[in-house]
């Protein structure tokens, strides 16, 4: 979400007349993130959120504002997409896609306590279950043949330690997705980033979840140990944290329990989520792009989280 692609308000209010939002008050931009240019937009009509797309295409688009207006429809707390005045979700700016979607209410939790675990468990169960129905389909693009893609072009840059790890949990997470266990996860619509930054709260109240741009089909238990790995976790050691674990786990099933082969996949998942997140924050490190407000994330933390999966036990499933 840093910002690529620079509007001015005076480029925007001719561009927001085709949406019923009323006079343009103000436009910020927003920093945090890498992937799209974001924006908070003020009008006289409430408080919105402009996305102008930097790597997602027309094309891709539509399963990413239909599955948020799919959601919200079902009571899901998701940004609602706005349609312009032809009915359409994705409007051009500056020649890229771009899209006006609500602004969720409150603050996100940098250090959640296990009433925010529970909060965003029980949600992220809804959530799963509210998309069985949605009808378009996208694979997980940072999914397992993203991680084959971008391997070797961040190995050269890791010490021969890391090289180590990284070819050694890329055989396993292989091995991993070959079994007839890990075939038989059931599967669907996810949001696949959902970080403590991505979920708002106004105190013990969970108001929405958003940024489903790394959205995708894939298994459902993916979604959960991403989550559990920023949630859950001390962010100095990477280490989780006993009751913030159970809480979100115990929460997630009392609204769709887990499966057999779900209990049985967690430890391997859990490395699965720590090695996205690593591989993807190497990327960004060593071949970054260009943006205004661009700080790419250091990826030495997701390394301790996956040695730390790797070699210590974890909460079970319930």
């Amino acid at each position: 979400m840093a910002v690529f692609t620079s509007v001015s308000l005076e480029e925007v209010i001719p561009w927001a007349e085709q949406f019923a939002v009323g006079a343009i008050r103000s436009l910020e931009g927003i920093s945090s993130g890498i992937e799209n240019s974001n924006f908070f937009l003020s009008t006289e009509q409430g408080e919105f959120v402009l996305t102008i797309f930097e790597k997602l295409t027309f094309e891709q688009l539509p399963f990413y504002l239909n599955l948020m207006r799919h959601l919200a429809e079902r009571g899901v707390r998701v940004p609602a997409p706005l349609q312009n005045k032809r009915g359409e979700l994705i409007a051009a700016l500056h020649d890229k896609p771009a899209a006006l979607v609500t602004r969720l209410r409150g603050q996100w939790q940098p250090s959640p306590q296990v009433v925010h675990c529970a909060e965003v468990g029980r949600m992220l169960a809804k959530m799963h279950l509210a998309a069985r129905d949605f009808t378009l389909h996208q694979p997980n693009l940072r999914g397992l043949d993203w991680w084959r893609e971008t391997t070797p072009h961040v190995l050269p840059f890791l010490s021969s330690e890391n090289q180590q790890l990284l070819r050694a949990e890329m055989d396993f997470q292989e091995a991993f997705s070959a079994l007839p266990t890990y075939q038989n996860l059931p599967t669907g619509p996810i949001h696949a980033d959902l970080f403590r930054n991505n979920v708002m709260f106004e105190g013990e109240q969970l108001t929405g979840f958003f940024d489903f741009y790394f959205a995708g089909c894939d298994t459902w238990l993916f979604d959960i140990a991403v989550t559990v790995n920023d949630w859950c976790i001390d962010l100095d050691t990477g280490e989780t944290d006993a009751n913030r674990v159970r809480a979100m786990l115990d929460a997630y099933a009392s609204v769709r329990p887990f499966c057999a082969d779900e209990k049985q996949s967690w430890a391997a998942m859990l490395r699965a989520g720590a090695l996205r997140f690593w591989l993807s924050r190497l990327y960004d490190f060593y071949l970054p792009r260009e943006a205004e407000l661009l700080s790419p994330h250091d990826p030495t933390h997701f390394e301790r989280i996956l040695r730390h999966r790797i070699s210590h036990a974890v909460e079970a499933l319930p």
